[in-house]
């Protein structure tokens, strides 16, 4: 079963990897992660290559361990994305034969019955326009941590059953959206 959490509160930024992974015992050393639909700004140019890896396409394939220390180093705030870990035994080749998750646009993240986008993946750490963070796992025990050094964030289902208006107004939104883009020969980015 997945679980998740969500926060939207207490924090002068959200999605700052470095204060995330320190409060959370550095628990991403443990994953390989693919880093899809970002949008981030590091201050070192090898940071940003390395992160958005244009060479592979719309996706980064990076270990736990390489991301730790970026974070480290440049401590920069990830506006949108989806960050799937992976147990270190799952290739990429295998990863790679589903479609990459994003955030931007994303219906699921707002549903009653949360799902991973990557059916692969252990854990989802979610930027949502700079504003949220969302995380969500298989592990349980990886949510109840991040709810306990992040006591302001809320169950992702419990928060979802709460906003069931404000889910509906952003698939509806969406919908226009996608019957706009379908009209005028567009594609999601």
């Amino acid at each position: 079963m997945i679980t998740g959490a969500i926060l939207e509160k207490g924090e002068t930024g959200y999605t700052y990897l470095k204060k995330l992974f320190r409060l959370m015992d550095n628990f991403q050393n443990d994953y390989n992660w693919l880093i899809t639909g970002c949008e981030a700004y590091p201050e070192r140019p090898g940071h940003r290559m390395r992160i958005f890896q244009s060479k592979h396409g719309n996706y980064a394939w990076i270990d736990g361990k390489e991301l730790t220390n970026i974070v480290k180093k440049d401590d920069f705030q990830w506006i949108w994305g989806v960050l799937s870990g992976f147990e270190k035994d799952v290739s990429k080749i295998d990863i790679l034969k589903y479609d990459l998750p994003y955030a931007d646009g994303y219906r699921g993240f707002w549903e009653e019955h949360i799902a991973m986008q990557h059916p692969l993946a252990s854990v989802e750490l979610v930027s949502w326009d700079g504003s949220l963070t969302l995380l969500m796992s298989e592990k349980t025990a990886i949510i109840k941590k991040f709810k306990e050094v992040f006591p302001l964030s809320e169950d992702l289902k419990e928060y979802n059953r709460k906003n069931t208006g404000r889910a509906e107004l952003f698939n509806r939104r969406m919908e226009d959206e996608d019957d706009y883009r379908r009209r005028n020969g567009c594609k999601r980015i």
